[in-house]
């Protein structure tokens, strides 16, 4: 038995790479053209019509252009996110205590202040999922808050019934931002007169694919919340080794075009033109519009991620069977774990966290290490924002936020990804089972 433990080693989320993902990335490094251009433009749109109907191999035309914009990071979209709504200092931007720190730095990065709020006690009582105290976010609102961050951690969406219902309640204490003529200022501040509440900007990092009935309607992420990001970084579901997307809702007065050409100026320097634009004859000339940030997908990633899309519902599906057996041997136990499928609900699966009722955080490092001796890494999603040291510098204390400590202490994420084989995964859940017996 020993011998057979020192010989595993089961990684935690290894990238799913196949040949085609390299055959496509090979194609772009051998035609010159590495950079933002036709590839980045084609997953946009793939996206977009992926986001709009949950289909995966349909042809794309004009119709879903400048739905969506890739860029290099998930942090990157929520920043530009939050820019395009004109948050800057003044403002206050509501976050959750259990998330990675992405969530709220975005924030941070645009001037605003952030007011961090506790999760609901032991998570939502159907999905288990660490989601904000929807009483306490709603008391959280103010006359300075210009956004609310929900996050659907691990591929489980939240309740964005219940959150547009807070904004609306809360309708009468928005003003929107006054238009100073700028270019950013004013189509920022006719976003905020179009919503004319409090925004929802959902870091949608984990649930690319995931879905929600939301006002008696289905309807997946990235088609929910006002403004979405998602992350394509080498952990996730769906990757383009680095990289990410925003996304959102139609706005009325507002076109599409106009806010996805703010979102290219904001990503590539505020130059009007971009580098396969003005290769074309006698473009060479461009303008400098703002000061603005270098954030773009390139043309490598994007075709990393136009085949991971083509793979992407056989991910899932694994993924799902993967879930289906720990769920099982996790019930046995009597060990909590997120709940990836209701009436309502279908994740994208991204992350399989178990809570183990009674222990200390000491016990589950300790467990943590067994399963790491027996070849199994294992995780913890996440240790909360009050807990790190640049939080705790801002003024936040664990201590205020109990429901995200006692989450924390005992939680335990299991290696979920589609390079596990079944016998691995049957491994996996069997050393759990027995290191938590």
């Amino acid at each position: 038995m020993e011998n057979t433990h020192l010989n595993r080693t089961i990684s935690f989320s290894p990238p799913d790479i196949s040949e085609a993902e390299i055959a496509e990335a090979t194609e772009v490094l051998r035609s010159g053209w590495i950079t933002t251009g036709p590839r980045t433009k084609l997953l946009e749109r793939r996206l977009a019509a992926y986001i709009d109907r949950g289909k995966t191999d349909l042809n794309v035309g004009d119709e879903y252009a400048n739905r969506v914009v890739c860029l290099n990071s998930a942090t990157a979209a929520e920043e530009l996110n939050l820019r395009i709504l004109g948050i800057g200092p003044g403002d206050e931007v509501i976050v959750p205590a259990y998330t990675y720190t992405a969530t709220a730095s975005a924030a941070l990065h645009c001037g605003a202040t952030i007011r961090v709020v506790d999760i609901q006690e032991n998570g939502d009582a159907v999905t288990h999922m660490p989601e904000m105290d929807y009483e306490q976010l709603e008391a959280a609102i103010t006359e300075k808050t210009k956004a609310i961050v929900p996050v659907d951690l691990g591929g489980i969406v939240c309740d964005y019934d219940k959150l547009f219902e807070i904004v609306e309640r809360k309708r009468p204490l928005f003003t929107p931002l006054s238009d100073n003529r700028d270019g950013l200022q004013n189509l920022a501040s006719r976003v905020q007169r179009a919503i004319g509440r409090v925004a929802i900007v959902a870091d949608c990092a984990h649930s690319l694919g995931a879905s929600r009935v939301v006002n008696g309607e289905k309807k997946y992420c990235g088609a929910i919340a006002d403004f979405t990001s998602f992350s394509f970084h080498a952990v996730k579901n769906f990757t383009t080794a680095e990289g990410g997307a925003s996304t959102w809702l139609p706005l009325d007065g507002i076109d599409d075009a106009e806010i996805y050409h703010m979102y290219q100026l904001l990503s590539l320097h505020g130059q009007d033109k971009d580098a396969l634009t003005k290769t074309k004859i006698g473009a060479w000339e461009y303008d400098i519009i703002g000061p603005w940030y270098k954030c773009n997908m390139t043309d490598i990633m994007a075709a990393i991620g136009l085949r991971q899309l083509d793979r992407y519902k056989g991910l899932l599906s694994r993924r799902k069977k993967i879930i289906e057996h720990y769920d099982a041997v996790c019930d046995a136990l009597g060990v909590a774990h997120l709940v990836h499928h209701t009436r309502e609900m279908d994740s994208s699966k991204h992350l399989y966290l178990t809570r183990i009722p009674g222990i200390t955080a000491e016990q589950r490092n300790g467990i943590i290490e067994k399963m790491a001796e027996r070849g199994i890494a294992c995780n913890v999603h996440y240790k909360p924002l009050p807990m790190m040291t640049a939080y705790k510098a801002l003024g936040y204390d664990i201590a205020d936020f109990p429901n995200a400590y006692d989450y924390f202490k005992n939680e335990i994420t299991l290696p979920l990804h589609t390079r596990l084989t079944d016998a691995e995964a049957e491994y996996v859940i069997e050393q759990f089972a027995e290191i938590v017996k």
